[in-house]
């Protein structure tokens, strides 16, 4: 009688133990609809970050976006963002009203306006490491390039 309630207990812990491994995974999936709210960074020094931050304030005022993540180079100004689920459907349109906000607020300004989550991601990296002091000024200009030369092949 010992041994089945052994084996019962065996057999619990078992499925307790393979449900905590599947709610870790769900809880890695549902990093991609979390906010990290990354601050702006400036690659060609810090000049234009009280503008950066504009931009961030101006994008974020709008209310189909979370998360937004700004970066400013020497060339222009890459702005990367996360749409709510249910806004998805209307992503054209939110692209086109707020480059057009942007443009008329910062005429100046050279913008690249990117939804695309792996931009998105690219950017958070890019912030990350300027934010450690493990890229220099230089080579962090370099790698926006690079990301704004994505967002440009994925259109």
């Amino acid at each position: 009688m010992n041994w089945i309630r052994f084996i019962i207990a065996l057999i619990i812990l078992a499925g307790l133990t393979s449900c905590t491994d599947k709610q870790q995974a769900k809880d890695s999936r549902l990093a991609l609809m979390k906010t990290t709210d990354p601050k702006p960074i400036v690659t060609d020094g810090k000049a234009g970050s009280d503008q950066a931050e504009k931009i961030k304030h101006k994008v974020s005022s709008f209310p189909e976006i979370y998360d937004v993540a700004v970066v400013k180079g020497k060339k222009g100004t890459l702005v990367a963002y996360k749409v709510k689920h249910l806004q998805r459907f209307n992503m054209k349109k939110i692209e086109q009203k707020m480059t057009k906000k942007l443009e008329d607020e910062f005429p100046k300004e050279n913008f690249t306006v990117s939804s695309d989550y792996k931009i998105f991601l690219e950017v958070v990296r890019l912030n990350e490491k300027m934010h450690s002091g493990s890229i220099s000024d230089r080579q962090a200009d370099k790698r926006f390039n690079e990301i704004v030369e994505m967002t440009e092949d994925m259109k």
